[in-house]
């Protein structure tokens, strides 16, 4: 399971961008998620303004023109579409915002890392036994699952799935049938994202002309 492709080798190519507008802040790079009537997805912000950001995507962009920027602390914003060119777009926010407290990370919640509320079929196995599980949700270090099968905490598993390569993994803890689970390997940022769209929403891998 090749996890090499770390998040500085996936954040290439993002520098640039114009300033459009409102003062922009061009060297904001910040992964965050987008929800759509297709599912969530992971995109990184570009730059960002009172009135509106730029953001990348690692596939093509949702068809919808409005959804839902949910960052990394919980925040959610709602966008709406003003261009796009390949895996790249600007939105404008629904009503200004402050851009010192998007920037400067000011939690309401604890920080972690995106979990994104997909369903992906699993089969968990260890020297005690095992069955088939359902992630609750998913994050590049772990996932919430659902399964019938005891497992304790602390136990290493064996965790394979037709939608990610086969990895290795700890129960940090259960309740009733659910478990939480942190990877051996990590995903990084552009394998995390891919996966999830495989899952959704497939014909977002379709490679557009213009996104290289």
């Amino acid at each position: 399971m090749d996890f090499s492709a770390g998040f500085q080798a996936d954040m290439q190519g993002y520098d640039g961008a114009e300033k459009r507008g409102a003062t922009r802040y061009t060297s904001l790079i910040r992964s965050a998620k987008l929800v759509s009537g297709h599912g969530e997805f992971i995109c990184v912000i570009r730059d960002v303004s009172s009135t509106g950001l730029s953001l990348r995507t690692f596939h093509a962009l949702p068809d919808e023109r409005i959804l839902s920027l949910e960052l990394q602390n919980g925040e959610t914003y709602e966008i709406t579409e003003t261009r796009r060119n390949g895996r790249e777009a600007s939105y404008r926010f629904d009503r200004p915002v402050t851009v010192e407290r998007l920037i400067h990370e000011s939690w309401n919640f604890p920080k972690r890392q995106l979990r994104l509320n997909i369903a992906v079929p699993l089969q968990l196995s260890s020297l005690s036994g095992g069955g088939e599980a359902e992630t609750v949700n998913l994050s590049q270090q772990g996932a919430r699952v659902t399964c019938d099968a005891p497992f304790a905490i602390d136990q290493s598993i064996r965790v394979t799935s037709d939608s990610f390569p086969e990895t290795r993994a700890k129960v940090r803890w259960r309740k009733d049938k659910s478990y939480g689970l942190v990877f051996e390997n990590t995903f990084s940022l552009r394998e995390f994202a891919l996966m999830a769209a495989s899952v959704q929403c497939p014909g977002l891998l379709e490679e557009t002309p213009d996104a290289a």
